[in-house]
């Protein structure tokens, strides 16, 4: 459910405190847990924790007196409780089974740890066990001797502060391989219904099997062969190995006569075309394929310097990008794979950008059966996954989803060739003036990056469409800042000229 009555910036001005300084402050509820739910999406969720009394209506509000980032708390709960006034149990909640598979294996839910630094070594990775992660696909391990840079990562923020897209220049674990084979025995005692992938990458095909081997023994689960990270300072390993399908099956072909259990083939992005590579991985013996890894890429410039984040000793590189603005690219990858009828059957373990239940959604319908996890970690900590959880068994709950298989690839027969798309007619915006505040920019937008298809009222500071004019390209709707104008008008065919 959307909840629109407050503003995103009263949730955005939280700064998601650890032991949060306005929930000790109030006797009646936790307040910081309901503003997380909020910033992560999941409405529904923070409005099941308020109390059943409005208690914000006769307080004093120490709760927000006390905030650093001088959050409107007591606004937020009084707007969440008109947007949710009756506070009802969700129907069919506790039916809901967010159980799944990869590759066979039983995952308790689709959310796991990608490999990376969140998954590195036994301690943070048993504390994300506890919190409720279904798996993790651990740090690549190897033979080979890691040395990383420092300062290793740089980052694209929104206005708020948030991460919007991540750089990292980070390499493979630096841990020992018998420190990493120790860590998946203890994990496997410990947390037995955890599930362990054991990312690995080798330099030759007898690295690979060896590998594959003694990770097996170690008891891991499934297998994710690294073909794709960026950031390699040993060559022809990483990326170099994923741009080529030849290599690809090979080296598949070594990790299975190594091994006896599934095996991921983790594809990269830096290609035109993923599925080249992944057809190969399948043909040499892969159970199924893992993406995306990050993105080469350069994120800005000092003009004062003129060198890129992060800087080693003067000096930078390009390094793989990760964080919510990779989704798109990430979910047109997943979709072309799921599409493929080499590859359709086999699993996909999706990831790029997810930090929210809805990410995590929209990545399933795509055809994803397993859901992997890094940047947002890093940033808000293992604790999203409360809301992962939470959000996604409440929307399959509302909309009478028992079960993830239901939703896999459920999004992808609507997604067609240029020539499929219809372009005969033309939908227009419609305007709801109640929500209209005069700021002109949906015919600022139009005049000079669309059609020239409204007309502006200097006196009411109200726009009006010109229908000869207008195309049906809604960027009027997309610019709006009050959600006043929607793109779902009159459908009209387009008159013949």
């Amino acid at each position: 459910m959307y909840y629109s009555n407050m503003k995103s910036v009263d949730i955005s001005k939280c700064i998601l405190c650890h032991d949060a300084v306005c929930t000790k402050a109030c006797p009646a509820m936790d307040p910081a847990r309901i503003i997380r739910a909020l910033r992560f999406d999941n409405a529904a969720g923070a409005s099941m924790m308020l109390p059943k009394e409005d208690v914000c209506l006769h307080c004093d509000g120490k709760c927000q007196n006390v905030c650093p980032a001088e959050v409107p708390i007591q606004k937020l709960m009084s707007g969440l409780r008109k947007e949710f006034p009756d506070q009802k149990e969700i129907p069919g909640l506790d039916d809901v089974d967010l159980s799944c598979d990869i590759c066979g294996v039983k995952l308790e839910n689709p959310f796991m740890l990608s490999s990376s630094v969140v998954a590195s070594n036994y301690e943070m990775t048993a504390r994300a066990f506890e919190m409720g992660w279904s798996g993790a696909a651990f740090k690549t391990i190897c033979l080979m001797d890691i040395r990383e840079a420092s300062p290793r990562f740089s980052t694209v923020k929104t206005g708020e502060g948030s991460f919007y897209g991540f750089k990292n220049i980070e390499q493979l674990s630096d841990y020992e391989l018998e420190e990493n084979l120790n860590f998946f025995r203890e994990l496997k005692k410990n947390y037995p219904t955890k599930v362990i992938l054991a990312s690995i990458m080798g330099r030759n095909e007898e690295e690979w099997t060896y590998l594959a081997k003694v990770v097996t023994e170690a008891g891991a689960d499934v297998i994710e062969c690294n073909f794709s990270c960026p950031n390699m300072e040993a060559k022809n390993t990483g990326v170099d190995v994923g741009q080529d399908p030849e290599t690809v099956k090979r080296y598949v072909q070594a990790v299975r006569r190594g091994t006896n259990i599934p095996i991921l083939a983790k594809m990269t992005p830096n290609v035109a075309d993923m599925r080249p590579a992944a057809r190969a991985a399948i043909e040499g013996g892969a159970d199924g394929i893992a993406a995306i890894n990050t993105i080469k890429s350069i994120i800005n410039v000092d003009l004062d310097t003129f060198t890129t984040a992060p800087t080693v000793n003067g000096k930078s590189m390009v390094g793989g990008y990760s964080g919510v603005a990779v989704k798109p690219i990430a979910l047109r990858f997943i979709s072309d794979m799921y599409k493929d009828p080499a590859i359709r059957g086999h699993h996909i373990s999706g990831m790029g950008g997810i930090e929210t239940w809805r990410d995590g959604m929209e990545f399933i319908a795509l055809g994803s059966g397993s859901l992997q996890v890094t940047t947002a970690v890093m940033l808000y900590g293992y604790r999203i996954i409360d809301d992962l959880l939470l959000g996604t068994k409440i929307y399959m709950a509302e909309n009478g989803v028992k079960s993830i298989s239901e939703l896999i690839g459920r999004a992808v027969d609507g997604i067609v060739e240029n020539d499929e798309i219809e372009r005969d007619t033309i939908v227009y915006p419609k305007f709801y003036r109640d929500h209209c505040v005069g700021c002109g920019r949906c015919y600022i937008a139009c005049r000079d990056g669309g059609h020239q298809a409204l007309s502006f009222d200097e006196e009411t500071h109200r726009p009006t469409l010109i229908p000869d004019k207008c195309v049906g390209c809604h960027l009027c709707a997309l610019v709006c800042p009050e959600h006043a104008i929607r793109g779902d008008g009159k459908r009209m065919g387009k008159k013949k000229k």
